[in-house]
């Protein structure tokens, strides 16, 4: 099969290579998914789970990737909930081989169905950016309707689904971004924006949540508008603010297929879009990583088929 690898942490992107790798076998509680769409977060060449596993031995040639879509082709010994032939998509683990390749093995439960009237290119933009915002929300941030949301980088593959999901909660959203960003945010929902360039942060008042996608010194200016028993989450590392009465929680995305089935419905009845900037395919795909534009939305990755 064709799989995008990289051996050298320092070279980034610029170290992919598309080869030939034999096809992956299923484990127990595995299937082998035909992949039809891949997501990829180019930040995660920098996350030490893509080069180690999770006794630290060195993995590489590692495939990255994260995000897929595809069908099952293979079940393994005692997996149960899929069956042969059926359309997935789902989260493969951070410490495995990923889905920048035409076949993946993957733990059946990171996987949930893909209803027949979703694309695949939707189903590959949504497992990242739609379990960030909703366990975001939902999980740590315990929103609740009436409540006043900060969501950073709202027009990006996160920030537009946290807009989203927080508005169809009953939340009051402000998007943040660049001027070229307000649209954009303004289209998924954001009750109103905030150049982050050009106008003053402290001016939006105080907030129930924040869900923070930039870090640094946003991240410390927006700690400081948590309300007494707010919440800033971010997923960008662990927190360099924190509230001065509330909660200030850093997390990693985990594979959940009830959420994933909750988000795919949204999208089947019109509540909530995705996100899709660019769409490449395999061979085409280091190249489209290695660009130096600016790119809207999530990149997607599509092998044919």
């Amino acid at each position: 099969m064709k799989a995008i690898v990289v051996t050298d942490q320092a070279s980034g992107a610029a170290g992919m290579k598309l080869v030939e790798r034999p096809e992956p076998m299923a484990a127990i509680n595995d299937v082998v998914v035909e992949v039809r769409a891949s997501g990829f977060v180019g930040t995660e060449l920098t996350w030490p789970s893509t080069w180690t596993d999770r006794l630290n031995g060195d993995r590489r040639p590692v495939t990255p990737g994260h995000e897929l879509a595809g069908v099952v082709t293979a079940i393994g010994y005692g997996t149960t909930g899929l069956t042969l032939g059926q359309r997935v998509f789902g989260l493969s683990d951070w410490y495995r081989n990923g889905s920048l390749a035409e076949y993946v093995a993957i733990e059946a439960r990171n996987l949930a169905p893909l209803p027949g009237d979703v694309d695949f290119t939707v189903g590959a933009s949504l497992p990242i950016s739609g379990l960030a915002a909703w366990q975001g929300l939902f999980v740590h941030g315990r929103l609740r309707a009436g409540q006043r949301v900060i969501a950073h980088g709202a027009a990006g593959a996160v920030g537009s689904m946290v807009t989203q999901l927080a508005r169809e909660c009953g939340a009051y959203v402000i998007g943040t971004g660049r001027a070229a960003d307000r649209k954009v945010a303004l289209d998924f929902g954001a009750n109103e924006f905030v150049d982050l360039d050009a106008e003053a942060l402290e001016d939006i008042g105080e907030v129930d949540l924040v869900f923070d996608v930039i870090g640094g010194d946003i991240q410390k200016r927006s700690a400081q508008l948590v309300r007494s028993g707010g919440t800033l989450v971010t997923i960008v590392g662990p927190p360099e603010a924190w509230p001065a009465d509330g909660l200030a929680v850093d997390f990693v995305v985990e594979a959940d297929r009830g959420q994933l089935v909750e988000i795919v419905q949204r999208v089947r009845d019109g509540r909530l879009r995705t996100n899709i900037g660019k769409i490449s395919t395999l061979d085409d795909a280091i190249a489209t990583f290695n660009s130096t534009e600016r790119r809207a939305g999530k990149t997607i990755i599509t092998m044919g088929g």
